[in-house]
């Protein structure tokens, strides 16, 4: 081959390496790390969520009832080996009335709700649909979970809530 040739397919050769390396480097721009858009989602329901060791606290609100109470919603899943229980849930530092607190292996609480198995109720929280109320629940052997939820008005989905 000559040698004027030899350099016109070599130049042709890297021009399409460049051009390759440069499509998958424009391309991927922001794929991955700690800004990719995948880790930046944002929150879509009103529900909060938050995870202690095993248990995990999904989807948690509150309802404001009529007489200043409060409602809980929301789901704990316990996906541990050994069960756990709650001893205390508070809302604002109110302490919550609650029916159930075995937390068995992947046997959801759900408070609230058509599948409901467990009640959570704040008396006098006074608080309003909109606020952001602190709960705090504890558990037997898992740290204490901490969230910030909202405050939901006893409408629309939550009219039955509390009833």
């Amino acid at each position: 081959m000559p040698m004027k040739n030899l350099k016109s397919a070599i130049s042709a050769l890297f021009r399409a390496f460049l051009a390759v390396g440069l499509l998958v480097g424009l391309t991927s721009c922001n794929a991955t790390g700690s800004d990719a858009p995948t880790r930046n989602v944002k929150q879509v329901t009103d529900g909060v969520e938050a995870i202690s060791g095993d248990i995990k606290a999904v989807n948690v609100l509150l309802v404001a009832q009529e007489d200043g109470s409060a409602v809980l919603v929301g789901t704990l899943l316990n996906q541990g080996k050994t069960s756990d229980s709650i001893t205390g849930i508070t809302a604002n530092g109110i302490a919550g009335e609650i029916t159930s607190v075995s937390l068995e292996e992947n046997a959801p609480i759900i408070f609230a709700g058509d599948s409901a198995n467990a009640s959570g109720k704040f008396i006098g929280l006074n608080a309003k649909a909109s606020d952001r109320v602190d709960i705090e629940i504890t558990f037997a052997n898992a740290a204490p979970i901490n969230l910030n939820a909202i405050v939901r008005a006893k409408v629309d989905i939550y009219t039955n809530v509390g009833n």
